[in-house]
Parts: structure tokens; C-alpha cells; sequence
């Protein structure tokens, strides 16, 4: 049994290799993130099922059909320190299932994926979030998931109070916050510290106008303080103006990939036109 597990974590070495915890710097330019051929499979079910139940009872008799679903195909991608990213496609293009990868969240089918420094990930709203606590709780929470401490999340508080506006919410319940609510809190904490990697996925797609502003200015700051930007939004001006690089996507295969302005306006072309024009698939080529 223990050789099992020791077989096991070497497995999953050879496919995730992260720094989160190392010592040494990343120094800007260097390679931060680096996938290579990296699939992602699920196993969808096709068939309705009504109640867990049934659910089990038909997957014990064997009357469940599975259909392979394919959301990542090879991907190959290098991300450099500093640099920031934008990933657009259409809904169920593999956007935020390539996020996840990098956040460790999920595990490719195959492939291997090289992480160097400290990851924040807003990827999920509510994610590291409890409704049954309080804000005040909730920050310490939030920040012992993304591994900070306690004497360190005491000494930035404070500051993460005043960034999230919630001074008269703090002991009120999460469950009672709006979603604009949440998202304040959840930037606010993930942006106590700097992190090497910052992950945003439609994170500002929910809340006032304003705090949206005083966030995208936060990011900047970070962006020019070396910090790398990986960010989903199906705004595409908010792509151009936030990122340098992009990405898109389309059903788990790279259609383009360079400067954002360029890969951004050709998504939008896409888009726009009554006719598909889509641009031969890019995967096999490392990027």
C-alpha cells in the first residue's frame, strides 16, 4: 500500500511541478508558467437522471453511457514573469478549464504543467468563501486557503478592509452579501500580498462600476510591480486594455495566439460575422 502512494505521488510529480513555496525569485522574463501538450478529458453522461438514486442504482447495473468530452487538447504554452495574459473564446472554449490546470484545480489527462511562484486565483465566485461565517471570518478563511498566515493576514487587515469597503459588513454573514459583495472581499484578500501569478476569471464580471475601475487599477499596479496576469472576460475591450498577450480558444483547440489587440480583434471579427471564419487550430505549436 505504501508503494502504491509513493508510485502514485511520483506520478503526479512528473505531470505538476510548482514553486509555490520556494525561496529564490523569479526573475522578470523568465519562464513562470509552462504547459506542454496538456489534454483534459471528462466523462459526460448523456442520459437524465432525476435523483442520486438512480443515479447510482443505473451505474451499478451499468445503464449509464459515458461520451468522452474533450476540453483541453495539447495545449503548449509558456508564460514569461511580468507578462499578462488574456484568454477569450466562447462559452465551453476551455478558458477557465486551462486556468484551473495552472491553479492546480484540476489534473490533466495528460501532459505536464510547470508553476514557479505563488498563485492567487479568483476563478469562481464564492470559491474559499463560507456563507454560514462572517466577513471578518471569512478573511481569515480566504487568506489561510491561498497560505498565508495568521499574524500575517492580522497585519494586513486593516488594508484589506478598506480595499473591499465592507467596514460596516463585517460581522454580518456572508450568505446575506450580494455578489458584488463577495467579489469585493475575495479581490481584496487575494490582493493583500502581490502574488507572483494573479488568476482572474470573470471575477469582474459582477459589481459596481466603480470598484470594477478601482480593481482593474489595482491590477495594473501589480502588472508593472512584475506580477503575471492570466485573465478571462468576455470584455473584450477590458482583454485589450489589461493584457499584452492572448489566447483564444475554441472547444479546447488554440485558434490564435500573440498580442492581444491582434488576437482580440480577430475574436470579435469571428463574432460579428454571420459566417464562420475560423483560423486553422494552432495546438502542436509550442507558444
Amino acid at each position: 500500500m505504501a508503494g502504491e502512494e509513493k508510485t502514485n505521488e511520483l506520478e503526479e510529480k512528473k505531470i505538476f511541478t510548482s514553486n509555490a513555496q520556494r525561496t529564490t525569485t523569479v526573475e522578470k522574463g523568465e519562464t513562470i508558467i509552462e504547459l506542454n501538450d496538456v489534454t483534459i478529458r471528462f466523462n459526460k453522461n448523456n442520459l437524465k437522471v432525476d435523483n442520486l438514486k438512480e443515479y447510482f442504482v443505473r451505474l451499478v447495473t451499468r445503464q449509464l453511457m459515458f461520451q468522452e468530452f474533450i476540453a483541453l487538447k495539447n495545449i503548449n504554452l509558456t508564460i514569461k514573469k511580468g507578462e499578462s495574459w488574456g484568454f477569450v473564446g466562447t462559452n465551453g472554449a476551455g478558458k477557465s478549464t486551462l486556468l484551473k490546470v495552472v491553479s492546480r484545480i484540476l489534473k490533466p489527462s495528460s501532459g505536464t504543467v510547470s508553476v514557479s511562484g505563488t498563485v492567487a486565483a479568483l476563478i469562481e465566485l464564492g470559491a474559499g468563501i463560507d456563507p454560514q461565517l462572517t466577513a471578518r471570518e471569512n478573511i481569515f478563511l480566504n487568506g489561510t486557503l491561498l497560505g498565508y498566515s495568521k499574524a500575517f493576514i492580522e497585519s494586513k487587515f486593516d488594508e484589506i478592509v478598506e480595499f473591499s469597503e465592507l467596514q460596516d459588513f463585517l460581522d454580518s454573514p456572508v450568505k446575506n452579501f450580494s455578489s458584488g459583495m463577495k467579489t469585493r472581499l475575495a479581490f481584496s484578500v487575494a490582493t493583500a500580498v502581490e502574488p507572483d501569478i494573479l488568476i482572474a476569471d470573470e471575477i469582474l464580471a459582477v459589481g459596481d462600476m466603480r470598484f470594477k475601475k478601482k480593481c482593474a487599477t489595482k491590477m495594473s499596479s501589480m502588472l508593472k510591480n512584475g506580477t503575471t496576469l492570466l485573465y478571462v472576460s468576455h470584455n473584450i475591450a477590458s482583454v485589450k486594455k489589461q493584457c499584452n498577450k492572448a489566447m483564444w480558444l475554441d472547444h479546447g483547440n488554440i485558434i490564435m495566439v500573440g498580442d492581444a489587440a491582434e488576437v482580440c480583434d480577430a475574436f470579435k471579427a469571428e463574432m460579428d460575422s454571420p459566417t464562420p471564419i475560423l483560423l486553422p487550430a494552432k495546438n502542436n505549436e509550442k507558444k
